[in-house]
């Protein structure tokens, strides 16, 4: 899962001048940095707009500062049943209007809801930017949450559970591990929400959430594409202007969620592999060794170490343990997860049939260690350097990537020009730097593990 930052594009100078007698500094590199104007309305909504008039097109995103960490016992799964019920109509465009406006004009739309934040997009020709906004603004303030729409996307979220959870093996996993590595902190459930809270959730509940998480104050918008900023701008104004601040009350109860101390961890239960009964004929597993929250020095070092562990054909741990000369697995992946305020670093596969369970984790255990002083070396950090390169140009040759990353940056770390700094962390990390984070995260074999096999015991009723 690691970040495709757009700050990594300006490695590529740094890739080119590796024989010039002297580098462009820094601030060199980075010139005038992405074109972004910020408004902020006096009721706190933050507006960045960034122009790109190659295309008479546009991508608006709202990110709002609220996701599944924010919710209680009782109604775990409050946000992201929110986020479907976004679409299902408002007091000025009714059901269905908003769906059939976007794929009337050939647009598109869709929405995502992690622990940190909800996220909801639109890419569409220029001249709908009114239209959008006067869309989203009615959303924003006057959800219908009509009864019937509310019980038929009930059963659409529990279908929805069963997909990502229940009947897949990979979801499984995840979910379970999840629960394990952050037992006991806001991170430590479902988004969906758990089945008795999907079941028993109310619209009271919901409207209730509605009302305390959808204002202009925690939300903000990022439109990139065909645009002109001060035209949109007195459109943001005039159509979201006169929305109320969040209540002192809410302001309280997210400050209290954003005490990190909620977040540290808790499980020591280290080593414990669970096994799950699941659908895969041979065994799926996950390791998860404790990470850190976005923005920390070591969490960029992670990132580097996750790629050249394990995320291509070519990586340490498949050429040693996939496509080797002793093949254990069929499959091999390493990768880092950074939330806000705590992380988790992975390791995953699937063995090859007939292997035995416990030999293999010995040997991927070794591996793990070994490849501290093996994988990491100045080609393998430069390659993944490059690597990133790469994938930050697939990731910004649109409008929707460039917004995306920007709201990114601006909610997590309240700054769009974060890229910034994180280009001078990037290009400052060593090899010894790696290997000294490597050797902490696998030396003092602190993990868990889930495993998922449909030789495994069934869990008997009641345990789920």
């Amino acid at each position: 899962m690691r970040r495709s930052f757009i700050v990594l594009a300006l490695l590529l100078p740094l890739i080119a001048c590796t024989n010039m007698s002297k580098k462009p500094s820094i601030s060199e590199q980075i010139g005038e940095g992405i074109p972004v104007k910020k408004f902020v309305l006096d009721n706190g909504l933050t507006l960045l707009v960034s122009e790109n008039k190659q295309l008479p097109i546009f991508s608006y995103y709202t990110f709002y500062n609220v996701g599944g960490r924010h919710e209680s016992q009782g109604t775990t799964g409050a946000t992201h049943f929110l986020e479907h019920m976004m679409f299902k109509g408002a007091k000025k465009y009714g059901p269905k209007q908003f769906d059939t406006t976007i794929e009337a004009n050939g647009g598109s739309t869709n929405a995502y809801t992690n622990f940190d934040s909800t996220v909801y997009y639109q890419s569409m020709p220029s001249h709908m930017i009114e239209k959008i906004i006067d869309m989203e603004a009615d959303r924003m303030e006057n959800l219908l949450l009509e009864e019937y729409s509310f019980e038929a996307e009930r059963k659409v979220i529990f279908e929805e559970r069963k997909m990502r959870y229940e009947n897949s093996p990979r979801g499984q996993l995840y979910l379970s591990l999840m629960q394990k590595v952050f037992r006991g902190t806001p991170y430590g459930g479902s988004v969906i929400g758990s089945e008795q809270d999907l079941a028993s959730l109310t619209r009271a509940q919901v409207r209730e959430f509605f009302k305390n998480f959808y204002r202009p104050d925690n939300a903000t918008i990022v439109i990139v594409g065909d645009v002109d900023a001060s035209d949109v701008y007195s459109l943001v104004k005039e159509k979201f202007g006169s929305m109320k601040r969040s209540s002192p009350e809410i302001l309280a109860y997210k400050k209290s969620k954003d005490d990190r101390d909620l977040y540290a961890f808790q499980n020591k239960n280290f080593k414990k592999h669970t096994k799950l009964y699941g659908q895969s004929p041979t065994p799926l597993f996950m390791m998860g060794y404790r990470g850190l929250p976005l923005g920390e020095r070591e969490a960029f070092v992670m990132d580097i170490l996750a790629t050249v562990l394990g995320q291509s054909e070519s990586s340490y741990l498949t050429q040693e343990l996939v496509v080797g000369k002793r093949p254990q697995f069929a499959s091999l992946s390493t990768s880092n997860y950074n939330l806000r305020y705590n992380g988790i670093f992975f390791v995953s596969g699937q063995l090859l049939k007939g292997k035995s369970f416990n030999k293999a984790k010995r040997s991927l255990l070794r591996t793990l260690k070994k490849s501290c002083n093996e994988a990491i070396t100045a080609r393998s950090v430069q390659k993944t350097k490059n690597q990133y390169l790469v994938d930050f140009y697939h990731g910004i040759k649109t409008n929707k990537g460039v917004a995306h990353y920007l709201g990114q940056l601006e909610t997590l770390y309240g700054d769009y020009n974060f890229y910034k700094k994180e280009l001078e962390i990037y290009n400052s990390i060593t090899e010894d730097e790696l290997k000294t984070t490597c050797k902490n995260l696998f030396n003092k074999d602190e993990y868990f593990m889930v495993s998922v096999w449909d030789k495994h015991p069934k869990a008997k009723k009641g345990r789920r």
